[in-house]
């Protein structure tokens, strides 16, 4: 194995640009060998200094690859796994690892054939405010966890723009924003917890003129030992929307209570007080998508995976992990479209 692994960047839309950057910048024993996929694939590839390929096909016959980072459309996940595989090359694929559990057991099934590693993006574990929280727990700072909530919400009006921005999100095969959002909250919950669902009963609806199914879903989530939890996705609030509701976490234990959203505040609310725990440092994601702050989750999960195939261990976050996740999601869908709870294991 080299002692820098060479990693080719398939997709060239906002996180493509987030993880070349991540890989030129902030791993190590890695470096960047190519870019394809995407009309911003040339540009990209300028900016860095190194070749855009024609194709993966193109990409993945370069000797020099190690291994390539998937920032594509969640529906192209599974064809592109397929080829990635069979040229011997390991892999690291955004969230949601596809759209369905089936495509995800493919996926699993290519990668353990070929013997590559197959890693899945789990930011949520990887930013400091999530990794306090997740200590706070670990530590019994808060006693055994009784109940949790979670949060997504968005305005209309920006959801409107990121439609418009990202087409693919229509596409009946796509997982859509849903799975884009709910694999976040479905897997931080788990990673939290130690625990995982067994359960699940929700609502799915678009009330709003966007072409698209599962804008808003309400689940009530049973987690192994009678852990109780709720999850509420939404894309269509009218204006201002709910305050602090972007990405939020509610965790009650036995003892205290964490509440936390990932961009703005930790508090821990014990005996008759809450204390602010950690704040965060703030960050213009759209105008400063290369802030380090931002790109902190983003290089840690690549650093892990890195860090796994130069260790040759198993990926920390691989397969399994990023089944688990969708297979939530989808049991949200299979709930609501039968009017019953559905049982997991799928």
């Amino acid at each position: 194995m080299a002692e820098s692994l060479g990693i080719g960047m398939i997709g060239s839309g906002f996180m493509g640009l987030s993880y070349s950057q991540c890989v030129v910048a902030h791993v190590e024993g890695a470096h960047l060998v190519s870019i394809t996929g995407g009309s911003r694939a040339g540009a990209l590839a300028e900016e860095h200094s190194v070749p855009a390929d024609e194709s993966v096909e193109a990409m993945v016959a370069r000797p020099e690859i190690d291994a390539v980072i998937v920032a594509t459309p969640d529906q192209c996940r599974l064809e592109i796994t397929e080829k990635v595989a069979a040229a011997g090359k390991h892999l690291l694929v955004e969230k949601p690892m596809a759209p369905t559990v089936s495509e995800c057991d493919q996926m699993i099934q290519l990668c353990e054939r070929a013997g590559v590693s197959l890693g899945v993006v789990k930011t949520e574990r990887f930013r400091t405010i999530t990794r306090k929280a997740k200590a706070l727990v670990d530590e019994g700072a808060i006693g055994p966890i009784r109940m949790m909530r979670t949060l997504s919400a968005f305005p209309i009006s920006l959801t409107r723009e990121v439609f418009a921005e990202r087409q693919w999100m229509y596409d009946p095969n796509s997982g859509g924003l849903f799975m884009g959002m709910a694999s976040h909250n479905t897997d931080f919950l788990r990673w939290i917890s130690g625990k995982n669902v067994v359960r699940v009963f929700a609502q799915v609806n678009t009330f709003s003129d966007i072409d698209s199914p599962a804008q808003s879903v309400m689940a009530q989530l049973q987690f192994e030992d009678g852990i109780m939890a709720q999850m509420w996705t939404t894309s269509e609030l009218p204006d201002p929307s709910i305050p602090d509701s972007e990405v939020r976490f509610e965790v009650v234990g036995r003892d205290a209570i964490l509440d936390f959203e990932n961009f703005n505040f930790l508090r821990m609310g014990k005996g008759e007080s809450w204390e602010d725990v950690f704040i965060p440092e703030k960050f213009d994601w759209a105008n400063d998508p290369k802030n380090p702050v931002r790109l902190e989750p983003h290089y840690r999960v690549i650093q892990g995976f890195v860090d796994s195939i130069h260790q040759q261990r198993p990926q920390t976050i691989g397969g399994a992990e990023g089944r688990a996740a969708v297979e939530i999601c989808e049991a949200c869908l299979l709930s609501a479209e039968s009017g019953q709870a559905i049982d997991l294991p799928l």
